[in-house]
């Protein structure tokens, strides 16, 4: 029991523990008030989701502590008392690809139901919907994996001579091989005629992981190539169009006559798209239209937001007043933070992996040099690297949302989220971790190699027949960085400033 690490099993239980407590914590308020005691199936779907993506993130800095366990034994192979990382990996990711295409979906289309139906009806008509799905996803899945389903790994043949064992070793750089030859190890001679394709049959679960890593990796490069750039930009701009002094009680009634004018529009528009959606005429008009007032409702509720804090109410109005210029003073100091975390992963994508050799390591060795300074101080910031992603993703979500009518808005708000927008980033974080997953491992190689996510991730995914050109040739991270580089120009020059809504719709009726 030597090589048994018994102190990572004993964290690794403790952490799920406290990730399901703070997600529950987030359930309860962030949650609408109309969803209290009620919604228990989607809530218990939210929660478990959460905590799978946070365990699936944590789950590479468990890997290479795992492997740290096996530091004694004379081959990894040889060490078979840690944990079993790859089976917990593909379980996880399994999980993760139910609940992304079926479970969540159904919890979707059962909440968003015609709640004049009874629950019967409710159950009947999500569940057709996932069924048809899940028919349409095992025949692609099938499909793909009777006919492409197969790793191509190059090999060559190495071979080489013996030779007389010597009294005395005096190996270097310059003499790697034993014996008086041409100073060379002659297996390293073969002729590159000799290289050869390798092809067996990947596992099931591992081509269901791929494609999903497919399907979360194109996900990803838009949202979080728009995101890494916006979150940061985002918080500093909010610094910089913060309310600057309070102001009069005349200017407050004016605002507020205004915001309650564009308010009883928006209602009156509202209802008429409930009428429609009664009347049955659900068309690509009406759709449109019910995007465009999630959109200027947002922005709504934005501008009810200012004017509240430019004109705090009540006994304690000055404290609310001060409160309102820390925390705007907050923003500018994470924005910056921010900015700089962004730049860093953009520079070490550029450095570490479109450059071939890459130019560094740069974040490995970082991440070296702090587990040096302390043990979990490097797997800490790795851990945090790995988030900071995911939130460049619900970021960049959120601001195609309110920038492109056509993505459905699903903000997050305290105390004010319905179950079918929790439902929805949900799945978008479940969705993407597996690409963060992924992305991490290569990104960060060095720092975690020889782990069983580098196994599937790497080795296995990169050499799947049909997919590994995609990875062969960078196109992810090539379209991820020019997205972020696009983002940042256009988001500095107009992200800014926000358009003032219209109030204005066209009905079908």
């Amino acid at each position: 029991m030597g090589d048994f690490n018994l102190a990572l099993v004993i964290v690794a239980i403790v952490v799920c523990v406290i990730v399901f407590i703070f997600n529950v914590y987030l359930l309860i308020n962030y949650q609408h008030p109309d969803d209290k005691n009620q919604a228990y199936f989607p809530k218990f779907v939210v929660v478990f989701g959460l905590t799978v993506a946070a365990i699936s993130i944590l789950m590479l800095p468990a890997d290479v502590a795992n492997r740290q366990a096996c530091r004694h034994a004379i081959y990894n192979g040889a060490c078979n008392l840690t944990l079993p990382m790859k089976d917990l990996w593909i379980a996880v990711y399994i999980i993760d690809a139910v609940l992304v295409f079926f479970i969540i979906p159904f919890a979707m289309f059962y909440y968003e139901g015609d709640q004049d139906k009874s629950v019967a009806k409710r159950v009947k008509s999500a569940l057709l919907w996932v069924i048809t799905t899940a028919i349409v996803c095992a025949l692609v899945i099938g499909i793909l994996y009777g006919l492409v389903g197969k790793v191509d790994i190059s090999v060559r043949h190495l071979s080489s001579t013996t030779a007389n064992f010597p009294s005395s070793f005096q190996l270097s750089n310059s003499q790697p091989c034993i014996g008086n030859g041409a100073r060379q190890c002659s297996a390293f001679l073969t002729n590159a005629s000799s290289e050869k394709k390798w092809t067996m049959r990947t596992t099931f679960p591992e081509y269901v992981v791929a494609l999903a890593t497919i399907v979360g990796s194109v996900l990803f490069v838009i949202f979080g190539g728009v995101g890494i750039a916006s979150l940061p930009l985002g918080l500093i701009f909010s610094f910089i169009r913060r309310p600057k002094a309070v102001i009069t009680r005349s200017q407050y009634i004016k605002e507020a006559t205004e915001l309650g004018k564009k308010a009883r529009e928006l209602k009156k528009s509202a209802d008429a798209l409930h009428q429609e959606e009664r009347s049955g005429s659900k068309g690509r008009k009406w759709r449109k239209n019910v995007k465009s007032v999630e959109k200027e409702l947002l922005h709504l509720e934005e501008d009810v937001k200012l004017l509240e804090e430019m004109y705090p109410q009540g006994e304690k109005a000055e404290t609310a007043w001060a409160l309102t210029v820390l925390g705007y003073l907050a923003k500018l100091v994470l924005g910056i933070l921010g900015l700089i975390v962004s730049i860093a992963w953009i520079a070490h994508i550029i450095i570490y992996l479109l450059v071939d050799p890459p130019l560094s390591p740069f974040l490995n060795e970082v991440f070296i040099k702090l587990d040096d300074v302390w043990g979990l101080l490097g797997t800490a910031a790795f851990t945090f690297f790995c988030f900071y992603l995911l939130l460049a993703v619900v970021a960049g979500a959120m601001m195609l949302g309110l920038r492109l009518v056509f993505i459905t808005i699903h903000p997050m708000k305290w105390g004010g989220t319905l179950m079918n927008s929790f439902l929805f980033n949900v799945g978008l974080i479940l969705l993407c971790s597996i690409s963060v997953i992924q992305f991490c491992s290569t990104a960060f190689g060095y720092y975690a190699q020889a782990t069983a996510a580098q196994e599937i991730f790497g080795h296995t995914l990169q050499s799947l027949r049909g997919i590994k050109y995609l990875y062969k040739y960078n196109v992810f991270q090539i379209a991820f960085v020019v997205l972020a580089g696009l983002t940042l120009v256009l988001y500095a020059a107009f992200g800014w400033r926000r358009k003032k809504p219209t109030g204005r719709f066209q009905l079908s009726s």
